[in-house]
């Protein structure tokens, strides 16, 4: 099953990649395929209600036993002129297995001191971003520009807890609309560059925030390799009866191929 969704993955960047290239006049500048690996530290609080009885606040480290996770992200862009376009697919897992050192009520089930509890917690994440370079001056010296950002980033995740006689999961989805500022500045010609991005939103509660910044280096034509740091914040309140404040922070490596 897991073979099966990553080929699927791997087919839709790669029909992206092909639409982009169609679908973007000869004169486009730009169109290829970027893979990330990164190594977050991770860190949620979470709560799940259930029909009006109010679940508890739990971490998911220090009471499930989550550890850090590592994982990939792979992504399609393309881009003419001031314009650029990208989708991005990530998916994280984390698990847990643990005694708990407290009471849970987890969707209005109880959970006492002393249940060993295994846990899942998982997110899958599809962004579409859309870059405007509202300052565009690539063509003076090593190259400098501005974008604005607007971006939809559709989370869906899932929680679970087994143990003690029960085995609870919800699920929770959000279509998330976001706005920011992206700036590239070339440092070295085409050969060292440097890029960084920041979008977010707040609503009824939420705030949701991303922000990354890289260097670049391009030692053959078509190819970029990127080093650079990442962070993500989601508080969510009350979607599908699941509150959560989740960080990711940490470095990223990275390749593209472009043309």
């Amino acid at each position: 099953m897991v073979k099966k969704q990553k080929s699927g993955v791997v087919g839709v960047v790669m029909a992206v990649v092909f639409l982009l290239s169609c679908a973007l006049p000869a004169q486009a500048f730009e169109v290829g395929a970027r893979g990330y690996y990164w190594w977050p530290d991770f860190s949620a609080d979470l709560r799940v209600d259930k029909n009006s009885i109010k679940g508890t606040t739990f971490s998911a480290e220090d009471d499930l036993g989550m550890d850090d996770e590592s994982y990939a992200s792979v992504e399609a862009f393309g881009g003419i002129g001031r314009h650029h376009i990208s989708v991005m697919y990530t998916k994280a897992d984390y698990s847990g297995d643990k005694r708990l050192n407290q009471p849970v009520v987890f969707m209005g089930k109880n959970y006492i001191v002393g249940t060993r509890v295994k846990s899942d917690l998982e997110f899958t994440m599809i962004d579409a971003e859309y870059r405007y370079d509202v300052l565009d001056l690539e063509n003076v010296l090593a190259g400098f520009s501005i974008g604005i950002i607007g971006k939809i980033k559709y989370l869906e995740g899932e929680v679970k807890l087994k143990g003690g006689g029960h085995d609870e999961s919800e699920t929770f989805k959000a279509p998330i609309p976001m706005l920011g500022l992206g700036v590239h500045v070339g440092i070295l010609a085409d050969i060292l560059e440097a890029r960084a991005k920041i979008a977010g939103i707040g609503y009824s509660g939420n705030k949701f925030y991303e922000g990354q910044a890289d260097i670049s280096l391009t030692p053959f034509p078509f190819i970029d390799i990127y080093a650079g740091y990442k962070i993500m914040k989601l508080d969510i309140d009350d979607i599908s009866d699941v509150y959560a404040d989740i960080e990711f922070k940490g470095p990223y490596i990275g390749v593209s191929v472009s043309f």
